[in-house]
């Protein structure tokens, strides 16, 4: 297995895992449909020995008090929707599929305006980290695809 089929089976299995936690948070929460969930947070906030009346417990009550079974059900299948594409790429990537390269690419490429805009916000060494993972990534998938294209068109010729 040359060094490069292993670095793509290295990033078929991040994708694999990231699909799988996402997938795990959404039937976490089809858990919460039809329970008091600001009364579950209010359980929360006093079990961590927070003061419910400073801002962020405040906000958190709040937003679980503005859930929704609706809500949760529209959550649910955004994380199902999510963890199908990451789990999709992984396949792909691990196949050594060309389009999995291309999705890699694409969707990762997707994801580094939105963490260079976190990071004029405040930078942090989690924000940064992640940065600097998915923009190698990105890069290095970059690499194979061009690698995979020239390969098919000397192939070709």
């Amino acid at each position: 297995m040359r060094a490069s089929r292993r670095g793509v089976r290295l990033v078929a299995a991040l994708e694999a895992a990231k699909g799988v936690l996402v997938l795990l948070a959404g039937f976490g929460l089809l858990t919460l449909v039809h329970h008091d969930i600001q009364h579950m947070a209010e359980v929360v906030v006093r079990h961590f020995h927070l003061n419910p009346a400073s801002h962020y417990p405040m906000i958190f009550i709040q937003l679980a008090g503005n859930l929704s079974d609706s809500k949760l059900w529209m959550m649910a299948g955004f994380a199902l929707a999510y963890a199908s594409i990451r789990l999709l790429e992984a396949y792909g990537l691990w196949g050594g599929r060309q389009w999995a390269e291309w999705l890699a690419v694409l969707s990762g490429g997707l994801y580094v305006p939105i963490e260079v805009y976190e990071m004029l916000h405040g930078i942090t060494w989690l924000k940064a980290g992640l940065l600097v993972i998915n923009v190698g990534i990105v890069l290095y998938m970059t690499l194979v695809l061009r690698q995979t294209l020239r390969t098919r068109s000397e192939a070709n010729c």
